[in-house]
């Protein structure tokens, strides 16, 4: 067996199963990737579990370990082959004298238990230049994530996940000079951005959720969309499906422990003990129109508010590629600040209904900072927001500073009164990512330079 060419990546993995993404090759005959595991300190490994590889799929696909312990260690095996025989089946290869490569990963399952102290890595837009199918310098990107392997190697509690908020690849690196648009170069982008030595790492040990932004596509999508890309989006959202989305809770698990390969949205819920999670899907279901603009679709934003008021999660992450706030002076049309009816049915409810420990992430604006915005006639009303962005910057692209945002004014005003909100945190103007220490008492975040030294850290108490 060959080791695979691109991850493993370990995706959403809960108490009881974790979903492994691995790539392959081309062959002219029959491709099978596989992966087996066993109980960290265990002698024996499990019987292999296999999918053969198909063409239309990048030779990729997702590999689902069943009948997990929580809260458990485990070490995996993943490799790719071509059986002899062109008959073979996924039974048939399971009885194969298979030699497995020596490389050996490790993953954890969490548990449910409320209360405990969990960890998270946030952070969003890796820049990587490729011209003419050369990448231009991948290693300095990959260097924050040399960073992040070392602050997840010392972490106490240990990381639980981590979460990629948008752009994780930039199609549009020299935008109209030279974009990705054909399907092949697309996938050859998501291919080197991914095998890079450092995030392949940290994905094939640690649980990596995604969701898309703009450069997954172009630029301020919807918006600067013209008549000729359909095509353009349509192999950008299949290369998302297979190297983003795939091993990610948007996929529905079915009784017999294998994925629903359909896609109905992109948007998906996890949770750890009390500590959850609402990923949304700020980006593909816009609509611009001025008698209904909304960031969110309905059955999203209906879903987003259900859990927000239902959930009895203790502490709500809410994952937003675009600011949520706070707003900027040159409001480019992008940001939640352009969608500001729906922004404000959101805090809206949130004030209404007394939700507590709301906290929304989010990337984008190429800095980092956190914030907190109050009611000036509801004390007891308290939303915060963390930023975190970029892993790597392009020279070609400035990084945010606090005069970039408004701070002077209110956010909105309704009859009941103002919302304001106020920096916590210096805004950082580099490379950078985010580490989130769930307590009982606080979250704290601390913000890291790319080689992984602390650079900020914010207590952001909880109620």
């Amino acid at each position: 067996m060959f080791i695979p060419t691109v991850g493993p990546i370990v995706g959403h993995t809960t108490t009881d199963h974790a979903r492994i993404f691995l790539r392959g090759d081309h062959d002219n005959s029959l491709v099978f990737a596989g992966v087996r595991y066993r109980r960290l300190g265990d002698a024996h490994w499990s019987k292999g579990h296999f999918v053969q590889l198909k063409a239309y799929r990048d030779m990729s696909d997702v590999i689902v370990l069943d009948g997990l312990e929580p809260g458990t260690a485990y070490e995996y095996q993943a490799g790719w082959f071509s059986p002899l025989s062109p008959t073979h089946t996924i039974g048939t290869v399971e009885e194969l004298p298979l030699q497995w490569p020596r490389n050996t990963y490790r993953l954890r399952t969490p548990t449910n238990e409320p209360g405990l102290p969990r960890a998270y890595i946030v952070g969003s837009c890796r820049y990587l230049r490729i011209t003419a199918g050369v990448p231009s310098r991948p290693a300095l990107g990959d260097r924050t994530f040399a960073g992040i392997n070392r602050v997840v190697a010392q972490a106490d509690p240990p990381i639980s996940a981590v979460l990629m908020t948008g752009d994780q690849v930039y199609l549009d690196d020299l935008n109209v000079v030279a974009p990705d648009r054909t399907y092949k170069d697309i996938l050859f982008k998501y291919r080197t951005a991914f095998s890079q030595p450092h995030i392949r790492r940290l994905m094939a040990q640690v649980p990596t959720y995604m969701i898309l932004d703009d450069h997954e596509i172009e630029d301020n999508w919807p918006a600067n969309r013209s008549g000729n890309d359909e095509v353009l989006y349509a192999n950008a959202m299949s290369a998302y499906a297979l190297y983003q989305a795939s091993h990610g809770p948007a996929h529905e698990r079915l009784a017999n422990g294998t994925l629903d390969k359909s896609l109905k949205r992109y948007w998906y819920r996890f949770a750890h003990g009390d500590v959850g999670w609402f990923v949304t899907d700020s980006r593909t279901q816009r609509n611009l129109s001025a008698d209904d603009r909304r960031l969110l679709d309905e059955e999203q934003e209906q879903a987003l508010l259900q859990w927000l008021v239902g959930s009895p999660a203790r502490v709500k992450f809410v994952v937003t590629s675009v600011l949520f706030y706070p707003d900027s002076k040159r409001n480019d049309g992008d940001a939640w600040q352009a969608f500001p009816q729906q922004r404000l049915r959101l805090l809206e409810t949130l004030r209404k209904h007394r939700v507590r420990n709301v906290i929304f992430i989010s990337g984008d604006v190429h800095g980092a900072m956190t914030s907190r915005l109050r009611h000036s006639e509801d004390p007891d009303f308290e939303v915060n927001t963390l930023v975190a962005s970029p892993f790597c910057n392009s020279k070609l692209l400035p990084y945010a500073k606090a005069t970039d945002f408004i701070f002077d004014q209110p956010m909105a005003r309704t009859g009941d009164g103002e919302y304001r909100y106020e920096l916590t945190s210096k805004v950082l103007s580099q490379d950078n990512f985010a580490r989130l220490n769930i307590t009982a008492q606080s979250v704290q975040a601390t913000f890291h330079d790319r080689d992984g030294n602390p650079v900020q850290t914010v207590d952001i108490p909880l109620r």
